[in-house]
């Protein structure tokens, strides 16, 4: 995994500021590409990132962002907001690169680190500033190469990988389409993905979870026919536990994500939070073509190694068809204990490893 730091910061604002200066003696209230703001807006947005991510470090926050907003001075101009964007982008970079790598802090696309937020600086500055480039009439611009490699290795793990990171990070958030991939309707970033050897597990967000569910792709490069009829009725779960107020961040739907490739080959969640008791039912599916390579097994593993990782999870279970062998199999590589069976289905369990000290 890529780790991002204050000198991308540092060199996106560059690159970036260098590039809205060409522009800046043109109509800022024109709406950005894309956007139901205005340029003006569009780049006080960035500067409000900057700060807000900087005071999401310092603050520790762990439940929300601080409570604060920036806006620029009545009869700003151009020139002046883009030397709020150098300004705080300089905030953020000194930020990250003052906080220990250990820190995490509140996003709602998952908690992250100084890293974390660095990668987000670089991609809000750079995909605003083409957004505001595009509707002042300027075609072409291009960041750095390296950056776009940086933020979607370390935001976008499930993008595929071309020739071209640029075009891809603009696929990656819904503003172009790729060869063999249409322009994505909904899309997110990762901020804290679960990570395997072979695999990553992007969690799918309830807007997202809606488009899976039905006919869309949910912003993932599906492989072979995926996704599969169980991750679309499981991306359904999140989406009706979303509408009924009951969701909670984490405790739904991931897509599987090889890797080699960047291609979803399944699914794997919970089916709600956990109870009372510390309980909570994990499901996966593949797609066909993904099977028999032990993806299942190192998914079910990284995904239970994050539950446990929370106090108060004390056990995870699943049902399986009794007929279906390959899915005991999974299971029982991945360490979980078989504990009832009916005409039907077979119970299984995963229990947190507790330890004892001696008096």
């Amino acid at each position: 995994m890529t780790i991002m730091g204050a000198q991308d910061i540092q060199e996106a604002v560059a690159a970036t500021t260098a590039a809205l200066r060409t522009v800046a003696g043109r109509d800022w209230t024109a709406h950005a590409h894309g956007l139901e703001w205005t340029c003006y807006d569009t780049a006080v947005h960035i500067g409000s990132d900057f700060t807000a991510y900087a005071a999401q470090l310092t603050g520790r926050a762990t439940d929300g962002y601080v409570p604060f907003e920036i806006q620029a001075d009545p009869g700003t101009t151009p020139d002046g907001l883009i030397h709020v964007i150098e300004a705080t982008g300089g905030l953020l970079a000194a930020v990250v690169a003052a906080t220990p790598a250990d820190v995490r802090a509140w996003h709602p696309y998952g908690a992250a680190g100084p890293d974390g937020f660095a990668a987000m600086g670089v991609v809000e500055v750079l995909l605003h500033t083409h957004d505001i480039l595009r509707a002042l009439g300027v075609t072409g611009w291009e960041p750095p190469a390296h950056l776009c490699d940086g933020v979607l290795d370390r935001l976008f793990p499930h993008s595929p990988r071309t020739d071209d990171p640029w075009q891809t990070l603009l696929w990656a958030t819904g503003r172009t389409e790729l060869p063999g991939l249409p322009r994505l309707t909904t899309w997110r970033w990762h901020s804290d993905p679960v990570r395997g050897e072979r695999l990553v597990l992007c969690e799918v967000a309830p807007r997202s979870a809606t488009d899976l569910h039905t006919t869309g792709s949910g912003g993932f490069a599906w492989a072979g026919n995926g996704p599969g009829d169980g991750t679309r009725f499981a991306a359904g779960m999140v989406a009706k536990a979303f509408d009924s107020g009951t969701y909670r961040p984490g405790w739904g739907t991931y897509a599987i994500v090889r890797t080699s490739d960047r291609r979803a080959i399944g699914g794997i969640g919970f089916h709600a939070a956990p109870d009372a008791d510390g309980r909570a039912e994990i499901g996966y599916d593949l797609v066909e073509s993904a099977r028999g390579d032990g993806y299942a097994t190192e998914a079910l593993r990284a995904l239970a190694d994050w539950a446990f990782t929370h106090p108060h999870v004390t056990v995870l279970t699943a049902t399986v068809d009794l007929g279906n062998a390959p899915s005991h199999g999974v299971l029982t590589r991945a360490g979980f204990t078989a504990t009832g069976t009916t005409d039907a289905h077979t119970t299984y369990e995963l229990r947190r490893v507790t330890t004892t000290s001696r008096p």
